[in-house]
């Protein structure tokens, strides 16, 4: 890449992202939105109280009538209930118990164990889709992705002759770009579902909808992400950064250790539980009278006990195999260490507990009020009124998400502040909350990359700068903004063009939502 042409774009770019970083800084933190955004429902449910309404709720057929949160009752109720609120949460229990043994996984040494063996036999052609996949599925162990494949990519592309920044940008593009794509089931799968079924439940309060609801999407989009992002890296990123000179020290690089012997043997030691564990799973779903089914015998109803076990056997999955791989290394010595890897995974998520605090309180004064679900039909009837074909709708949720993500970086945030928008309203217009979900992984995903309002934007840039001493946050949206916009407009398509085919979404999801 030329340099005074990267001078130029970081500097339009810089100030564009400048502008946009302080915009962003000016937003309070995602606990504090939800804690006014609750405040604001409660005024506008006192406002609204006092008007009547033609909008019929679907879900008693009468006309729908606003709550006021304000009187005396509904104060009183809030304060006795708040407890309740917070521990029925939905998300709460489902990422927490998924990340106690995702956790063990993560700092017993077994997932980063993985992830080198992965690229150490890795072919040399194959190099960048390989990184690339390696870094979707490292969305798994949450955080790994940008602590260890980001910077290793850029150690081995530098060992290997090539441009270190072509492997930095690759696996961020996976990393963070593919963040809703992966094959692999992981936490956010429920994390995401759990929000999703709250929102529907606003206009529909029996409806399930099941954890693994877009995984079949999910992990068709993996192979996607995987070709686009290896086309980009190859054939447009690291054709650019040939003229950019490496003039960073790179005598303190991150280190790509090789893995003993010992760990090899705990890694497949490891793998071997964990498909026996899946092998013992199969034969006890198996006969048509296991208990794991559901009384019609099938396996994908909701109601059968082996789709309502998705977050437990995520748990388990991850649990057995990270103490496993332990003990058997060393890392873990004794019995307290592995509880306190567990504690180290829940100490992580002290900040998600606080924000769905707040979160809970304010979905169910969403809910409560009515205002839910009467935004919901009411912008359901101007959609109606527009008449959209339900192709555009969905675009169009794909772009507003991408937009929002630039200055709310928090996908489970994100989803939280929209969903009780999104979902109810497009219920409204027979799309189903699977594939409004679905829509909101691709346009969450695609501008993670160009923010540096995400969490790990600014680590990025320290990798980089380890090889290129001047980079900034212009120089990295200047590398990485073809990403983001081939894989907003191709994965968009690619959504349209898999329902089109009618492809399952997932298990147990639809692309309707009958009324």
């Amino acid at each position: 890449m030329n340099t005074n042409h990267t001078a130029q774009a970081g500097g339009v770019l810089g100030k564009l992202l400048n502008g946009i970083e302080k915009a962003g800084n000016k937003l309070p933190d995602p606990a504090v939105i939800f804690l006014l955004a609750m405040m604001l429902i409660w005024v506008l449910s006192a406002i609204f109280s006092q008007f009547q309404f033609s909008a019929i709720d679907p879900r008693t057929g009468e006309a729908i009538v606003v709550h006021n949160l304000l009187t005396g009752d509904a104060l009183a109720g809030f304060l006795s209930n708040m407890v309740k609120t917070f521990t029925t949460f939905a998300p709460l229990g489902v990422v927490l118990v998924a990340m106690l043994g995702v956790g063990v996984a993560e700092h017993s040494g077994f997932i980063n164990t993985g992830l080198k063996l992965m690229l150490k036999v890795t072919p040399a052609k194959l190099l960048t889709p390989s990184i690339i996949l390696i870094a979707i599925v490292s969305h798994t162990a949450t955080d790994a992705g940008y602590v260890l494949v980001i910077p290793l990519a850029g150690v081995i592309f530098y060992a290997m002759g090539r441009h270190p920044l072509a492997g930095i940008a690759a696996a961020f593009a996976g990393v963070s770009g593919g963040f809703g794509a992966n094959f692999v089931p992981s936490g956010l799968d429920p994390l995401l579902q759990s929000f999703t079924q709250s929102a529907a439940q606003i206009i529909d309060p029996n409806i399930s909808v099941n954890p693994l609801n877009n995984w079949f999407f999910a992990s068709a989009s993996s192979l996607l992400i995987v070709l686009l992002g290896w086309y980009l890296t190859d054939k447009v990123i690291e054709p650019r950064l040939a003229n950019t000179p490496i003039d960073g020290d790179t005598s303190n690089l991150p280190k790509f250790d090789e893995v003993g012997r010992r760990e090899k043997q705990g890694f497949f030691l490891a793998v071997s539980v964990m498909v026996a564990g899946l092998a013992l799973l199969y034969l006890a779903a198996s006969p048509a009278d296991s208990p794991l089914r559901a009384k019609s015998g099938a396996l994908s109803d909701f109601s059968a006990p082996l789709m309502q076990s998705i977050v437990p056997l995520i748990f388990l999955l991850f649990w057995i195999p990270g103490a496993v791989y332990g003990f058997y290394v060393g890392s873990f010595k004794k019995s307290k260490d592995m509880i306190d890897a567990m504690s180290k995974s829940m100490g992580s998520m002290a900040y998600y507990i606080v924000m769905a605090f707040f979160c809970a309180l304010f979905i169910a004064a969403f809910s409560t009020s009515n205002l839910g679900a009467l935004l919901a039909i009411e912008g359901a009837e101007v959609l109606k009124a527009l008449a959209l074909p339900s192709a555009v709708t969905i675009v169009g949720i794909i772009f507003l998400t991408a937009f929002v993500n630039l200055f709310v970086g928090s996908s489970s945030a994100k989803w939280a502040l929209l969903g009780p928008i999104f979902v109810p309203m497009l219920m409204q217009l027979n799309i189903s909350p699977d594939l409004t979900q679905a829509a909101y992984r691709v346009g969450d995903s695609a501008s993670n990359i160009v923010t540096p309002l995400m969490p790990y934007f600014p680590l990025v840039v320290v990798y980089c700068q380890k090889y290129v001493k001047n980079t900034g946050i212009g120089t990295l949206i200047a590398m990485m903004l073809p990403y983001s916009l081939v894989f907003l407009v191709g994965w968009t398509a690619f959504l349209l063009l898999y329902w089109s085919l009618g492809l399952p979404l997932g298990l147990q999801a639809s692309y309707t939502y009958g009324l």
